[in-house]
């Protein structure tokens, strides 16, 4: 998923890719690292939920949880800066002052998340707390194993929004979408068969982390190499870095925030369970939301290309392009997302007896959220443009009020609902920040979402698929057969579909860019 933003210097040297295009060739890479992430994500799921069953497996989860939510606070929104603030520099100034960035980015995340770590180390309470259904011992113990891997992982993380900011996500899915959830699995499968229990597939889980900081490392100093640009001198030039590091922490700060909203919504449910309800609950809560998660990687792929082009079509004054490029991707979102959430509403139960028979009881759940999901995904990026549009402080407000609703939600229904509160209370935070972005947006000069375009991706991936689909769901109920058989419809409607409406649904950007890869 590459795209190189930026100036040629020399009239030999073959033009990179730009807008639409870039964000094609660079959606192509992330299709493949959300593939692997999702199929090896659902393996790891399956492995420990089957090893563990629903309680042990929600006591893993939870750490997980905790260890997602407090790296991605600690990177203190320094990731999204980097994307933003180095993608604009180097196509306004050749990358003079990405060093100077990049050293205002990572002192201070390393500060934080090895802060964070000592407090988890130092609190055996904060244990006992998140894991009630483990004895002390165990729960102090699985705390203090994810609090030593943070700062690496939170590192990582920086490290990685560098690289995106020059133009490139590949170090970015080959760390996160490919290498991690890979090394994950193989190192879970002899754990499982030979010394299953809650400490040691942790362990499974987080050993994976180093490997991913030298990999983000090795890759930065790449992209630096490559375009390494010039270090700024004495007098102005040090002034103008010295106000670019005011303006990247003045940006980044509300991303900060912002971002511990993002994670937490995601997880927060898992947590809310283990305290309000049962560990069982977590685990089966777990499963579900990771299906939910496997389904918008498509969006995720897109964004992470997306990104860093919005940014640099921006910063050179190119907003008609940028809002192009906002509504053909729109489009491929909406096209290819919609389909999957109406197969998973119609058989949620035959998806989640994949991880076994005591997870069937989260169907509700996993239709609540399909619907919440479909929401997401028909805003497109919206949320991307609020923040490479340099208006972090409005999306932190977003975020902030859907994170009031979740919370407020969930401590309402979970004790009373369980599984399905928290899943309804997770839905309701997506419906509100998503529909808030949406609306923001528009606030933006030339930015709109709704075309012919879209329109007809809607008619494609929503109504027609949802019409045979759900049709077939009725005939053949809830089961395998009805399952293979909406797929099958699903392909046949979209794959007709671009055949016949290749320009109008942006297919022919999409085809054009993979052919240029293939070559």
């Amino acid at each position: 998923m590459t795209i190189a933003p930026g100036t040629l210097t020399a009239p030999s040297v073959t033009p990179a890719p730009s807008g639409v295009a870039a964000t094609a060739r660079g959606g192509w890479w992330g299709v493949v690292g959300s593939t692997v992430n999702a199929v090896f994500g659902y393996l790891l799921v399956t492995l420990v939920t089957r090893a563990l069953g629903a309680q042990g497996s929600g006591a893993v989860f939870t750490g997980v949880a905790v260890f997602t939510i407090l790296s991605n606070t600690c990177k203190l929104g320094a990731d999204t800066g980097l994307v933003r603030f180095v993608s604009r520099d180097m196509a306004t100034d050749g990358g003079h002052r990405v060093g100077a960035l990049l050293r205002s980015a990572l002192v201070p995340g390393a500060a934080a998340s090895t802060a964070a770590a000592a407090l988890l180390l130092l609190s055996p309470s904060t244990a006992t707390s998140l894991l009630p259904t483990l004895t002390p011992d165990e729960a102090v113990t699985l705390i203090r194993l994810f609090a030593l891997f943070l700062p690496v992982a939170t590192v990582t993380l920086i490290l990685l929004g560098g690289t995106q900011g020059y133009g490139t996500v590949v170090p970015f899915v080959g760390v996160e979408q490919v290498v991690k959830p890979v090394l994950r699995v193989l190192i879970a499968v002899p754990v499982t068969l030979l010394a299953p229990g809650v400490l040691n597939l942790a362990a499974a889980w987080l050993v994976p982390t180093p490997a991913g900081a030298v990999i983000a490392w090795a890759a930065l100093r790449r992209c630096r190499r490559a375009s390494p640009g010039h270090p700024s001198g004495t007098g102005t030039a040090a002034g103008r870095t010295d106000a670019v590091r005011r303006g990247f922490w003045a940006y980044a700060a509300p991303r900060a925030v912002s971002a511990v909203f993002d994670i937490s919504s995601v997880w927060v449910g898992v947590i809310l369970l283990s305290c309000l309800a049962t560990s069982e609950e977590a685990g089966i809560y777990t499963a579900v939301s990771r299906v939910i998660v496997a389904a918008t990687l498509l969006q995720l792929a897109v964004r992470l290309a997306f990104a860093p082009e919005i940014s640099r079509l921006l910063a050179v004054d190119e907003s008609d392009q940028a809002s192009r490029l906002h509504r053909i991707s729109t489009r491929w979102i909406v096209l290819f997302s919609w389909p999957l959430f109406v197969l998973l509403a119609s058989f949620p139960g035959t998806v989640l007896s994949l991880f076994g028979p005591e997870f069937v009881s989260g169907a509700d759940a996993l239709v609540v959220l399909c619907v919440a999901s479909a929401i997401n995904v028909g805003v497109g990026n919206a949320q991307t443009v609020l923040l490479m549009a340099g208006k972090s402080s409005w999306h932190l407000g977003a975020t902030a009020i859907a994170f009031a609703v979740q919370v407020a939600v969930g401590i309402l229904a979970v004790p009373r609902y369980g599984v399905l509160g928290a899943a309804l209370s997770w839905g309701a935070a997506i419906v509100v920040e998503n529909l808030m972005a949406a609306v923001l947006v528009r606030r933006h000069p030339g930015f709109t979402t709704v075309d012919r375009g879209y329109l007809a991706a809607t008619t494609v991936g929503l109504f027609l698929t949802a019409v045979l689909v759900i049709s077939t769901r009725f005939l053949t109920g809830d089961t395998e057969i009805g399952l293979a058989v909406g797929i099958a419809l699903g392909i046949g409607v979209v794959g007709v579909s671009l055949h016949r409406l290749p320009a109008v649904l942006g297919a022919c950007d999409l085809i054009d860019a993979f052919r240029k890869r293939v070559a």
